[in-house]
């Protein structure tokens, strides 16, 4: 199972980095939670207000049977009225504030969105994407709970009380002071609650992500789930996640259960009973009748915003745990956090791409490229070739500042590979992946990823990928649909399209993660000629394992076992009896 199923934050640690979070993507409307304060302080007035017109009702006309209907009936009208003006500016309070957290969310889903397209791709090696969509959708939903609880029901219902405590205390302050004096037992609740919920609230949440993440995974790979026939072995899997999802749910069912309505309303007729109680210990007078009825009014407005807070606790926890797993994830250091300047564009003499001596290791011990120096001249054609495990892959992902090197540095163009701005290195640097991603979309949007290209340049980057002529074939040209992962085109037509992509965005150093091992011949000599027509004035650096593709390539590098093993042209490294390079294109060759 994944690290994070059996993660357990306490709800002391997430509350901070969840509020946090709350305020940073309120702070553009925070004027309506200001707003709203102060209308819903009126609206606890207003509520206040009731029970001392009642008092008043009773104390001066019912039990002196001094019938005065005019002010009877105003004193009435005062106390539905108040009533009234309470819950409509509520309602409204509760619109405002409802709308702060829908846009507040809105900003938040943008905000992670936009972050996790900008993490290095070492992050992407251990995440899981279900995770990642439940963190992006799930979880920011969740937090809307949160703006809605804490914003709303807690801040309303603090209020109230605050007031209600406050005309007690007018009233009677000895009576106020025991009804505080039974308040422990609320915090005594609450805390006993969260010890209890905290930790299947948080397994809970990370389950569901599993949960995601196992859809995901599945229909990801659905073919080879069903090749394998592991439809069984995966949906037993599956159900033990989602028992294990069920029984923390019940548990924080069962805290729910035991220690939130139940207690408060056993708190509810503690507090009832002793006020009852302590009024029979004085003698009655029509004063004390009515300071009887008020005090009862107001112990209901006593419990019920005790009751409202901490019914919200079950939704509040979920929340909390959700917007901290959030904030953790925007925590996660972007690829260009570190970056500096960008190299000068006048920079172009002298080595594209400098490598000296260079180690790297993904875990401690375990070195995978050894003291490696290579110099790549500007405008030249490298191929890179080697047996699997050779390092060929580490080195690339070295290239694109996948990862950070331990000893050794790698230049562009004489400025340190980490030390240049992450737009700009993205600009300068474009890449053909092996296993080419394409949107849903038209082939024309697949060229632009959106940068805003004209007409003239995709069309320009097409025809240099030869890529041209089996556009304009579909049905609508440029703008044809291509499905799903490019479902229309064949795998040398998606791998044209890929180079056509990275040339539409003009690099200088081309890199290519063996873009020709799953197309057929036909194609693979399309691309080398497209290939051989940017010599002079693209840097390309191929990755290759079908060594034909690099044949004619300016220079080929030999890795074993993360070093240097022999480097040349074709024809100097087939002249080397028994070198690896050699029997390694002899092998192709006759599998061929």
């Amino acid at each position: 199972m994944h690290p994070e199923s059996t993660s357990k934050t306490p709800a002391a640690q997430a509350f901070r980095p969840a509020l946090a979070l709350l305020q940073r993507a309120a702070r553009p409307d925070l004027h309506h939670l200001w707003r709203a304060i102060i209308w819903l302080v009126l609206a606890a007035l207003l509520e206040v207000l009731g029970p001392i017109m009642g008092k008043a009702l009773i104390d001066e006309h019912l039990l002196p049977h001094h019938l005065d209907w005019p002010r009877m009936a105003a004193l009435l009208a005062g106390v539905v009225l108040t009533g009234w003006i309470a819950s409509g500016l509520r309602y409204l309070q509760l619109v405002r504030l409802s709308g702060l957290a829908m846009r507040s969310v809105m900003r938040l889903r943008e905000m992670v969105y936009s972050h996790v397209l900008q993490l290095p791709m070492a992050y992407f090696d251990r995440a899981i994407t279900g995770q990642l969509v439940s963190r992006v959708t799930n979880d920011t939903e969740a937090v809307k709970t949160l703006y809605i609880q804490v914003l709303f029901v807690m801040l309303d219902s603090s209020i109230v009380l605050i007031g209600t405590v406050a005309a007690m205390a007018w009233l009677d302050w000895h009576l106020m002071l025991i009804v505080l004096a039974l308040l422990p037992m609320v915090l005594l609740i609450v805390w006993l609650y969260q010890r209890w919920s905290a930790p299947a609230v948080t397994r809970a949440r990370a389950l569901r992500s599993d949960i995601n993440a196992q859809m995901a995974e599945s229909i990801a790979g659905m073919s080879v789930l069903q090749a394998s026939n592991a439809e069984r072995r995966f949906g037993q899997r599956f159900a033990r996640t989602n028992q294990d999802h069920y029984h923390a749910r019940l548990a924080e069912l069962r805290a729910n259960a035991w220690l939130l309505r139940p207690a408060l309303d056993l708190f509810n007729i503690i507090l009832l009973a002793a006020v009852i109680f302590l009024f029979g210990q004085r003698p009655m007078t029509a004063a004390e009748v009515g300071v009887l009825y008020a005090f009862i009014s107001y112990l209901a407005r006593v419990i019920e915003p005790l009751i409202q807070i901490t019914m919200q606790f079950s939704q509040l926890q979920q929340s909390v745990v959700a917007s901290a797993r959030v904030a953790t994830l925007l925590d996660e250091t972007r690829a260009d956090d570190h970056a500096g300047s960008a190299p000068s564009a006048a920079a172009t003499d002298g080595a594209a791409v400098s490598i000296e001596h260079l180690s790297f290791a993904y875990h401690p011990g375990t070195t995978v490229l050894h003291d490696l120096s290579l110099q790549i001249a500007s405008g030249s054609y490298i191929g890179i070739v080697g047996h699997t495990g050779s390092g060929k892959s580490t080195l690339l992902a070295l290239l694109l500042r996948y990862y950070t090197a331990q000893q050794g540095s790698i230049r562009l163009y004489g400025t340190p590979l980490a030390s240049i701005a992450n737009q700009r290195f993205r600009a300068e640097v474009g890449l053909v992946p092996q296993d080419p991603f394409l949107l849903a979309a038209s082939a024309r949007e697949n060229i632009d990823m959106g940068r805003g290209l004209s007409d003239a340049a995709i069309e320009a980057a097409a025809r240099a990928a030869h890529a041209h002529d089996f556009i304009c074939a579909l049905d609508q040209g440029y703008d044809s649909p291509l499905g799903e992962g490019g479902s229309r085109l064949s795998v040398g037509q998606k791998q044209l399209l890929a180079i056509a992509r990275a040339l539409a965005g003009q690099p200088r150093i081309l890199l290519l993660d063996e873009a020709t091992s799953h197309i057929d011949s036909q194609t693979e000599q399309i691309v080398q000629t497209a290939l051989d027509a940017l010599r002079g004035r693209v840097t390309v650096i191929a990755i290759a394992h079908r060594l034909s593709t690099i044949r004619d390539a300016d220079r080929i590098i030999v890795l074993n076992h993360g070093r240097i093993a022999e480097q040349g042209a074709h024809e100097q490294l087939m002249q080397i009896n028994d070198g690896i390079y050699q029997r390694l294109y002899l092998l192709q060759q006759l599998a061929a």
